[in-house]
C-alpha cells in the first residue's frame, strides 16, 4: 500500500518538479510600459552614462506619457542619498527606493522591481512562483516617487541615509553593476530571496561591516527602525521625529511633475500634518 502510495505521489510530484525547472526567466516579453526598457550603464573614472532612465509623466495609473532618456552623472558631484519607502498594505510592508542626489540638483532614483508583463498584476504568491522577472529602474523622483504618492495613493515617507562619499559611490555603481547583469541575464523575482530590500542589503552589506540580517528586511515597513539602530538614520533626533519630517506624501503627490520636484518634496509646507504608516 505504502508503494502504491509513493508511486502516485511521484506520478504528481516529478512531472510538476520537472514544469518548474523548466521555467526560464527571459528579457523578451510583452512587458508593461513602465517597465518596458532595460537599463544599462557603462562608467569611465568618475562618470557613469545611463541609458534607458524612466521619466513619464504620470496622470493617473493608467494615464501616462511615456518617456525616457539617457543621462550622464558624474560621482564626484554625488552628495546624498536618501531611501524612499512606499506603503501600500498596511504598516509592515513598503517598496524601497534609493534616491542619490548630486550636486548640481539633480536626483536619480533606483528602484528594485518586478517586471510585469501587459495586463499583469503584482501577486504575493506569484513571487514565490516564479511568475516574474527582476528589474532594476533608474527613474526621475517626480516619475516614480510622484506616482506612488499620488496617482497609486500610498503613503511615501523620505529618509535621508548616512553614509560615506565612498560608500555611496559604491553603492550607486554596485546598482549600475545589477542593471547590466540583469540586462544580460534575466533573473526571476523573489518575494522573500530577491526584493526590492533584499538586494539593497546586498549591496549596503559589503559597504558596512557587521550589518545583521532582520526580519525587517523582509518587513521591510519597519526598516526605519532597523536603520536608526544601526546607526543609517541620523540619532540625534528620536525617530517619531525624523518619521514625520520623512512623510512626503502630500508634497509629492502634489508637485507632480514639476521642473523642481525634487526641492519641493524636501521642503515642508506650512502646518503640514504627518501621519505613522498605514
Amino acid at each position: 500500500m505504502v508503494r502504491w502510495t509513493l508511486a502516485a505521489l511521484a506520478l504528481v510530484f516529478v512531472p510538476l518538479a520537472v514544469w518548474w525547472l523548466s521555467l526560464k526567466p527571459s528579457n523578451t516579453r510583452d512587458w508593461a510600459d513602465e517597465v518596458s526598457r532595460t537599463l544599462r550603464g557603462s562608467v569611465r573614472g568618475s562618470i557613469v552614462t545611463l541609458r534607458d532612465i524612466r521619466d513619464f509623466d504620470w496622470r493617473s495609473d493608467t494615464d501616462y506619457t511615456v518617456r525616457w532618456h539617457d543621462g550622464t552623472y558624474d560621482l564626484d558631484k554625488l552628495a546624498s542619498v536618501d531611501m524612499a519607502l512606499s506603503y501600500w498594505m498596511g504598516p509592515a510592508i513598503a517598496h524601497t527606493l534609493v534616491s542619490f542626489g548630486f550636486t548640481d540638483g539633480r536626483h536619480l532614483v533606483f528602484s528594485v522591481e518586478i517586471r510585469r508583463e501587459r495586463g499583469e498584476a503584482f501577486s504575493t504568491l506569484g513571487g514565490f512562483l516564479k511568475q516574474f522577472e527582476l528589474s532594476i529602474v533608474a527613474a526621475e523622483e517626480r516619475d516614480i516617487l510622484h506616482v506612488r504618492a499620488g496617482p497609486r495613493g500610498e503613503q511615501v515617507f523620505l529618509y535621508p541615509v548616512s553614509m560615506t562619499p565612498q560608500a555611496r559611490r559604491a553603492l550607486f555603481l554596485s546598482y549600475v553593476e545589477r542593471a547590466n547583469r540583469l540586462a544580460d541575464e534575466p533573473r526571476f523575482y523573489h518575494t522573500v530571496t530577491a526584493n526590492c530590500t533584499t538586494l539593497v542589503y546586498d549591496m549596503v552589506r559589503p559597504l558596512v561591516p557587521g550589518l545583521p540580517l532582520d526580519v525587517r528586511l523582509i518587513l521591510s515597513g519597519y526598516l526605519p527602525e532597523y536603520l536608526y539602530r544601526h546607526g543609517g538614520l541620523d540619532t540625534s533626533l528620536p525617530l517619531d521625529v525624523l518619521r514625520a519630517r520623512a512623510d512626503i506624501t502630500r508634497r509629492a503627490a502634489r508637485a507632480g511633475s514639476a521642473e523642481e520636484f525634487s526641492r519641493r518634496i524636501r521642503t515642508p509646507e506650512p502646518m503640514e500634518g504627518h501621519a505613522q504608516p498605514s
